[in-house]
């Protein structure tokens, strides 16, 4: 070998080696240099769905915590708007609002009343792709919460459970929002919590309209979109029969958990894993 050849070997070999160690400094690896056997056509990653997340009666958005962490762990784009809980039409129309400034697929979950809302918002939002049921209301057209509740036995909402509180409309009429009594959280919502959560959520829940717990479903979404549901079997709030009839006729992927109605706060691994699973499908 040539002295210049031996020059131009080295030379080479001192260029590589400075470009990797400052691509390894600068954080990029190895793996940003591509092969001379590249092609070049990798496919990109497939965006991951945004998860919205829609919170029922007595509750808000901070119950998704630890689902919303968990889930932006994993790179999850998330949203849990704020559930109005006045109106099924106007509730409805509202998470609809917010579902149409979102591009991409979305992932659809609703807890409790927020099912009936995710039934009824995700009508006419093409990129709705999943609908997820925690334990809740997949309502039909022309279906109450109020109606339905009594279809099969099991239910402790009702006065023993909650106090009513009216409050003023811009009109000045007045209607009644629903409140949970410490024993209603105790019994009817969160059996399966510590007494320490069971207090906070006793005094962090949001009122639920009556207006609410009566208003009519329009034509729900479910009968378009894939949806998976997850039931609570020792529900005291929406009977688990009922629960299990509302996915068969949804046919719904169907999950069960021995939990209270208020499964975030007590089994959040099995509500992520059920969006997860919703999530995945679309991949």
């Amino acid at each position: 070998m040539s002295p210049l050849h031996r020059l131009t070997t080295a030379s080479r070999r001192f260029t590589t080696g400075l470009v990797i160690s400052l691509a390894a400094v600068l954080g990029f690896g190895a793996v940003a240099f591509a092969s001379p056997h590249d092609s070049g056509q990798r496919k990109p990653d497939t965006p991951k769905p945004t998860i919205v997340l829609v919170h029922g009666g007595w509750d808000n958005s901070s119950g998704w915590d630890p689902v919303v962490t968990a889930l932006q762990r994993r790179g999850f784009p998330v949203i849990a708007p704020a559930n109005p809980l006045r109106d099924l039409a106007a509730d409805s129309a509202y998470i609809h609002s917010v579902l149409e400034t979102i591009n991409g697929p979305i992932v659809l979950v609703g807890h409790s009343y927020g099912g009936a809302v995710i039934t009824n918002a995700a009508v006419g939002v093409p990129n709705v792709k999943a609908l997820v049921y925690i334990a809740g209301w997949a309502l039909d057209q022309g279906e109450s919460i109020g109606t339905l509740i009594t279809k099969f036995p099991g239910s402790l909402i009702g006065p023993a459970t909650t106090i009513g509180r009216p409050y003023p409309l811009p009109d000045g009429s007045q209607r009644t929002d629903l409140y949970l009594t410490r024993q209603g959280v105790a019994t009817a919502f969160a059996a399966d919590v510590s007494p320490t959560v069971q207090a906070q959520i006793f005094a962090t829940q949001r009122p639920f309209s009556v207006d609410a717990f009566n208003s009519t479903s329009g034509v729900p979404a479910w009968k378009t979109i894939p949806s998976w549901y997850l039931v609570t079997t020792q529900d005291k709030a929406i009977p688990p029969a009922t629960q299990l009839f509302m996915a068969k006729r949804a046919h719904a992927r169907i999950t069960e958990v021995s939990s209270s109605h208020a499964v975030m706060y007590s089994h959040p691994d099995r509500v992520l894993a059920i969006i997860l699973q919703a999530a995945e499908s679309l991949n």
